[in-house]
């Protein structure tokens, strides 16, 4: 059967996803240190007023409070016998704002990393790691998400296990990496590597793409990479909102609602389909990126210069890709970007 987000990708041009969770909740009272997981079971209200407000802003796919909702993580809360219902918890407060909406609304499980690192440089084996995402990826089916959101991995063997696990539960599910240093991840992929990956797997997402990362002009040469390629999938580009800057003891971001509406309109015409904000995204943040893609039709992909022009400079030269680098003088300009 097809998903309902497969339904809503073949009747759209483009998706606007949601902003960030963890920027939000901290608005909302989350503390440094605090476990924002917890907060599905302790304050349900304020994460139902999170989805409620993706929503409001235009988001036509929303992600759960659950990026750490997995075992590993959990226990560092003393909280890995909750995964299951934590999980599904989030799930069903997601389900109940989706199912009040007037158009259709995807209802994503978000699942991060796990923190750990694989055998044999580190301790964690692959089968223990795709029953990790396999008992996060049943919580949240359970409590009726429609698909599942892998995001922000920097290593092939987390991914290939998270795919086995959502395999498993027989979930429909998305792919994103981060690419946090010259064009590649953590531990060392690039754009194209994350295609080959895809390329290989059994069970395949529904779109794949970046998230987090740099800033949104990284964010978006990476997308260029992905849509070099000959790949068919729906790309996804849920980029930051500017730059973080540690301010008067908390850390804030840079990039004004102007500058991601901006983003957004470079992030379809790079080749994204499914388009949102990642760290420091807010619901003004998304309203302009929502009424930026409503005004504005497809044009041609965007240089590298007009991304630099636009949103500003790349933190890095090259996009780890041969004959793709940056050759534009870095400027140390940041068009649009909030300077107080």
């Amino acid at each position: 059967m097809i998903s309902p987000l497969e339904k809503l990708l073949g009747e759209r041009d483009w998706l606007l996803a949601d902003g960030a969770t963890g920027t939000n909740l901290f608005q909302a009272g989350l503390q440094s240190g605090d476990c924002p997981e917890l907060w599905n079971e302790i304050f349900p209200d304020r994460v139902l007023n999170l989805y409620q407000n993706a929503v409001d802003s235009g988001s036509d796919v929303f992600l759960t409070n659950t990026f750490g909702c997995n075992a590993a993580r959990l226990k560092l809360h003393d909280a890995e016998k909750k995964v299951f219902e934590l999980n599904k918890i989030s799930a069903e407060l997601g389900r109940e704002i989706a199912d009040r909406s007037a158009d259709t609304v995807i209802v994503a499980g978000s699942i991060g990393p796990t923190g750990e690192i694989f055998h044999p440089i580190g301790e964690l084996r692959h089968e223990v790691a795709v029953e990790i995402f396999h008992e996060q990826a049943e919580g949240l089916k359970k409590g009726g998400a429609d698909v599942l959101w892998l995001e922000t991995i920097s290593a092939e063997d987390e991914f290939t296990a998270a795919a086995e696990a959502f395999n498993r539960a027989s979930m429909p599910w998305c792919g994103t990496m981060s690419f946090d240093s010259a064009g590649r991840t953590m531990m060392g992929l690039t754009s194209r590597d994350m295609v080959s990956l895809i390329e290989r797997l059994s069970y395949k997402p529904i779109a794949f793409g970046a998230n987090c990362g740099v800033g949104a002009s990284d964010l978006l040469r990476t997308v260029l990479g992905f849509s070099s390629t000959s790949t068919k999938l729906p790309i996804i580009s849920k980029g930051n909102a500017g730059i973080p800057k540690f301010l008067h003891g908390e850390v804030h971001y840079d990039g004004t609602p102007e500058l991601m509406a901006e983003y957004a309109i470079l992030a379809r015409n790079s080749g994204a389909k499914i388009i949102g904000g990642c760290c420091g995204t807010t619901p003004a943040h998304l309203k302009a990126m929502k009424l930026a893609l409503e005004k504005n039709s497809v044009a041609d992909k965007p240089t590298l210069s007009d991304i630099q022009e636009k949103i500003g400079d790349f933190s890095s030269i090259s996009d780890g890709l041969e004959g793709t680098e940056n050759s534009s003088r870095r400027r140390g300009r940041r068009k649009l970007r909030d300077q107080n």
